[in-house]
C-alpha cells in the first residue's frame, strides 16, 4: 500500500469583495430576496411594532429565545394552524406582533404616554414589560383587520382569545383548543396594579 504524504494546506488570502456598482447591485438584490421571502410567507414571523401608524421591522428575528420567532411553541404552533384555516376560508391572518424585549415594551409605554397626554389613558393600551404577555412570549398581535375579525369569531377553535375589549387585534392562549375563552379585560389597566 503505497501512502501519499499530505502538504500542509497553504494559508486562506484575503480577497477583497466587489466595490462599487458590482455591491450595490448585490446589496439590491439581496434586499429584494429578503422582500420576496417575507411575500411568500418565509418570514412572516419578523415583529412589527406600530407607532402612531408606522410599521418598524424588527431587525434581528434570530435571536428570539423558544422559538425564531420568540413565541411560546405552543401559541405559535396556534397561531400557524389559525393561520391555515384562516387562508383556506380567503382571510389574510397574519401576525403583526409577537415577542418583545422588556426594551422594546418600555418604548412602547413611553410612546403611549406622549400619544395620549396621561398615564391612566396610556395604562388602558400598553402595560409594563414587567407584566406584558409580549415580553413573555404569550401574546400576539394579529392584522389585517378582516384576519383579526375572523381571529376573534374562529379563535376558540384553535384555543386562540382575544384578551382586551379595546384591542381586537391582541389574542392569547388563553384556552385550550374548543375551549371557552375566558371574559375579556376592558383594556390593559388591570395590569398596572
Amino acid at each position: 500500500m503505497t501512502t501519499t504524504p499530505l502538504r500542509p494546506t497553504p494559508p486562506a488570502r484575503h480577497v477583497p469583495g466587489p466595490r462599487g456598482p458590482r455591491r450595490v447591485a448585490r446589496t439590491v438584490l439581496g434586499v429584494l430576496a429578503v422582500g420576496a421571502l417575507g411575500a411568500a410567507g418565509a418570514l412572516t414571523y419578523l415583529t412589527v411594532t406600530t407607532h402612531d401608524g408606522d410599521a418598524v421591522a424588527d431587525p434581528s428575528p434570530t435571536l428570539r429565545p423558544q422559538t425564531a420567532t420568540g413565541l411560546d411553541p405552543e401559541l405559535e404552533r396556534r397561531f400557524d394552524e389559525a393561520r391555515a384555516a384562516a387562508d383556506a376560508e380567503g382571510v389574510e391572518l397574519t401576525l403583526t406582533s409577537g415577542w418583545r424585549t422588556a426594551a422594546e415594551q418600555e418604548q412602547l409605554v413611553e410612546a403611549a404616554l406622549e400619544r395620549y397626554g396621561s398615564p391612566e389613558e396610556a395604562h388602558r393600551w400598553v402595560l409594563p414589560p414587567e407584566t406584558s404577555e409580549h415580553v413573555a412570549g404569550l401574546a400576539i398581535d394579529v392584522g389585517p383587520t378582516d384576519g383579526a375579525l375572523w381571529l376573534g369569531e374562529h379563535g376558540p377553535r384553535f384555543g386562540l382569545c382575544r384578551t382586551y375589549a379595546n384591542e381586537m387585534w391582541h389574542f392569547e392562549a388563553a384556552t385550550e383548543p374548543g375551549g371557552t375563552c375566558p371574559p375579556m379585560h376592558e383594556d390593559a389597566s388591570h395590569g398596572w396594579g
